[in-house]
């Protein structure tokens, strides 16, 4: 019996959550980048500090975006830290909505972590994550 091959190119839906992953990464840096800027001109902030909310930021935008590219690029790796962002950021939406009286916001950020929820189950990229386990003797996919 032949091995069945593992299909190399990831599926459309796939590679869309990696660019919507990265613009979400970029956006995290930006914020660190007004963070930082904030901070160096003195603004208080009496709830966090604006130098390691910066950092956090950076270090959180650099993370996220480099698993975007990573989904863009068809690493599998990439799709862990894509849905456990997505999924942490699902009660930062609820905030937004509810206590902060950020809907915008809210609906922004929610209506982009859905979508990389469902382009991330897609049945297509669902296959061809799963495509990688497929046993030798099956060759069902």
């Amino acid at each position: 019996m032949s091995t069945p091959s593992l299909p190399s190119v990831p599926p459309p839906a796939f590679r869309a959550a990696g660019v919507l992953v990265a613009v979400e990464g970029a956006v995290a840096l930006v914020a660190a980048v007004i963070l930082l800027v904030r901070a160096m001109n003195g603004v208080e902030d009496q709830v966090a500090n604006g130098y390691g909310t910066a950092g956090w930021f950076a270090v959180i935008g650099v993370a996220v975006g480099t698993a975007g590219v990573a989904l863009i690029l068809g690493q599998r790796w990439g799709r862990a830290i894509a849905l456990v962002v997505q999924l942490l950021l699902l009660p930062v939406v609820w905030s937004l909505l509810t206590d902060s009286h950020q809907p915008l916001y809210g609906a922004l950020l929610g209506a982009g972590a859905l979508a990389i929820l469902a382009l991330l189950f897609s049945p297509p990229s669902s296959r061809w994550m799963a495509a990688q386990y497929v046993d030798a003797d099956d060759e069902t996919l």
